[in-house]
Formats: C-alpha cells, structure tokens, sequence
C-alpha cells in the first residue's frame, strides 16, 4: 500500500472516530434533557395525584442527570484524547450520584412507611403508565444506539453510559408494572411496591457509583456489555 493511500485511510478512520464520538455525545445530551423532562412531570404529577412510585421515579430522573453530567464530561475527554481513567470532576460526580440514590432508598422506604401507617392510596396512576411507556420506548432507542456506539469504538466510557440508561429502563417497566396493576385493582400497597422496588434499584445503583468513584480506572458493571 503506497503512503499517500495509508494517510486517506487514516484520515478517514479519525474522521469516522470522531464522527462515532460526536454521536456518542449527542446521545448524552439527549439523556440529560429528556431525564429533566421526565424528572419534572413525573415529581408535579406524583405530588399531584399522590402516587409514590411515580414521584421516586421523578426524583431518580434527576439523579440520572447527575450521573449523566459526569458521563458527558467523559465523552467530551473522548473528544480530544483516548481516556482509560476517570478525572477528579467524574469520580467527584459518581460520589454525589451514589450519595443521592443513597438518600432517595431512604426516603423512598420512609414515605412508604408513612403511606401504609396513614392510608393513603393515589387519586390515579394513568399519567405513570403513560409515562413509564414513553419511557421504555425512549430508553431503549438510547440503549441500543449507545451499546451499538460503545462497542463500534470498543469504549468503556460509552459502555458505562449505555449500562446507566439500562438501568432507566429498568426502572420504567416497574413503575408501568405498579401503576397498571394499581389502575385496574385499586389496591394501595401496589404503587408502594413499586416505590420500593425503584428503592431497590436506587440502593443497588448508589452502591455501584460509590465503588466507582473509588476506582480511577473505567470499568463496565456488567462484563458481557463489554464484548
């Protein structure tokens, strides 16, 4: 192969990296607002129809977007120079991610320990089944596009990404999964169910972020989206 056909293809593998990583980008971007988005539907609707799950599903939203800050200050790195470690600002973020799910399990556990105790039963959970499926549909387009991305590059960091918005989608089937049931049977421990199975996640996901920021080093939560 002459010189001058090595440097094209050089040129195009750096354009076609850089073009991988813009998207990568966007798709972060996309994450942050839509979890803004969703985060304050969810909290107004949660409050004002008193349904508990779909309120912790809100709060969650917002600690996604913290997690998600972090990961695109990740990509943006990307941008300039190949990363294998986290930088202060990233670790500082995954603390401060870890801490609020830490909070939110508590506070999640707490309110539906008060429900129970008072009686309380949501007005309606509609506006959460709507929710939870325009959700599903939302996290899986980004699943798909960040996995197909993180794995075309062979990128921890985007991988990372991808393995938090599996988590989001994790989450909306449960709260689709309490508020139907709740709609049709009206029985109040229903959302509470759901409240503390996204307490779970929460717990589950401050325990991860927490460990993470104790490493420098990028690693993927689940070594099967590494390959």
């Amino acid at each position: 192969m002459s010189k001058n056909q090595t440097e094209i293809n050089n040129s195009t593998d750096s354009k076609s990296f850089k073009g991988l990583v813009s998207f990568a980008l966007l798709l972060s971007v996309i994450t942050i607002l839509y979890n803004i988005a969703e985060g304050l539907i969810s909290i107004f609707f949660g409050l004002n129809d008193e349904t508990l799950a779909l309120f912790g599903f809100g709060l969650d939203s917002f600690v996604e977007v913290i997690s998600g800050i972090g990961i695109l200050h990740m990509i943006i790195r990307m941008k300039r120079n190949p990363i294998s470690e986290r930088d202060r600002f990233e670790r500082t973020a995954l603390k401060i991610t870890g801490l609020s799910f830490y909070l939110l399990c508590a506070g999640l556990i707490l309110a539906s320990v008060l429900l129970i105790i008072n009686d309380v039963k949501p007005d309606t959970t509609i506006v959460g089944i709507v929710i939870s499926l325009i959700s599903i549909l939302t996290m899986y387009a980004l699943l798909h596009y960040k996995l197909k991305v993180g794995r075309t590059l062979n990128s921890d960091a985007i991988i990372a990404d991808a393995n938090c918005t599996k988590t989001c989608f994790y989450l909306s089937f449960i709260l689709l999964a309490s508020s139907l049931s709740y709609e049709v049977f009206k029985i109040g421990y229903l959302d509470i169910a759901g409240s503390l199975g996204i307490a779970y996640f929460a717990f589950k996901e401050g325990k991860e972020s927490i460990e993470k920021s104790n490493s420098a080093k990028l690693s993927c939560s689940c070594q099967d989206d590494c390959h």
